[in-house]
This record gives C-alpha cells, sequence and structure tokens, in this order.
C-alpha cells in the first residue's frame, strides 16, 4: 500500500509540474510574432503535454484508484472528503482535457485568447492543488 501511496504523489506531483508548465508555455506562446518562436513553442506544448502531463495524469490516477480498490470502495462510503476530492479530481481531468484542447488551436494556429487570460488560466491548477491537499492530509469533513 505505500508503495501505492508513493507513486501516486510521485506522479501526481509529475502532472501539476506539467499543468503549471503548460499554460505558462500558451503565455509565451501568445505573446510570440516570429514563426521561429512559434513554431519552438508548438513542439515544447506537444512534447509537454503527450511525453510528461498526460502520463503523470493517468499513472496518478491508476495508483490512486488502485489504493482505493485495495482499502475496499465500501471504506469510503461515509468519507464526505473523498467523495468532494474525487469532484475535485475530475474537474481537474475536464482542465486537463481542455489543456489538451488548447495545445491543439495553437497548433493549428487558432488561438482565440490573448497572454492576459493564459495567466490567469494558469491559476487554476493551484486552486485545485490546495484544495485537494488539504482535502487528503486534513479530511476535514
Amino acid at each position: 500500500m505505500l508503495w501505492l501511496k508513493a507513486l501516486h504523489l510521485v506522479f501526481m506531483v509529475i502532472w501539476f509540474a506539467g499543468l503549471f508548465y503548460l499554460p505558462r508555455l500558451f503565455v509565451y506562446h501568445a505573446m510570440s510574432d516570429d514563426q521561429i518562436s512559434i513554431d519552438r513553442f508548438k513542439v515544447m506544448e506537444r512534447k509537454l503535454f503527450f511525453g510528461i502531463t498526460t502520463p503523470g495524469g493517468v499513472l496518478t490516477l491508476l495508483f490512486g484508484l488502485g489504493m482505493l480498490s485495495l482499502n475496499g470502495w465500501s471504506a469510503y462510503a461515509d468519507s464526505m472528503w473523498l467523495h468532494i476530492k474525487l469532484i475535485l479530481i475530475l474537474l481537474l481531468v475536464i482542465y486537463h482535457i481542455y489543456c489538451g484542447k488548447l495545445l491543439f488551436d495553437f497548433k493549428h494556429d487558432r488561438n482565440q485568447h490573448s497572454h492576459v487570460w493564459y495567466r490567469w488560466f494558469n491559476e487554476i491548477p493551484v486552486i485545485f492543488l490546495i484544495a485537494i491537499m488539504i482535502l487528503a492530509v486534513v479530511k476535514p469533513i
């Protein structure tokens, strides 16, 4: 069980590192106006999303589900903190998928947002991280 927890946390850190850095790349990409920079950001974004962020997210979810199944789902029936955490994780997965949509838009030169919008968008995973960690560690409810 401790191995699952350790791997869950390692891949969670990797996932969040990608979710913090990808929108930052979007900020710089949205500010770029020369083709060399634009092409460079497209490569960096693709490698980060598909090579680091997505595998980190998938493995985080798999090891988390592994811990839940080893403990038995019924052990958490009355754990409201876990239900809220799982809802936040679902919303985080939606955020991740939306990052993929934005990546696709940049790839096809169809970005609709300014660098300022991406600066605000970049803050969303911070809120998720704080809330999920508090729920997982403190279990307040």
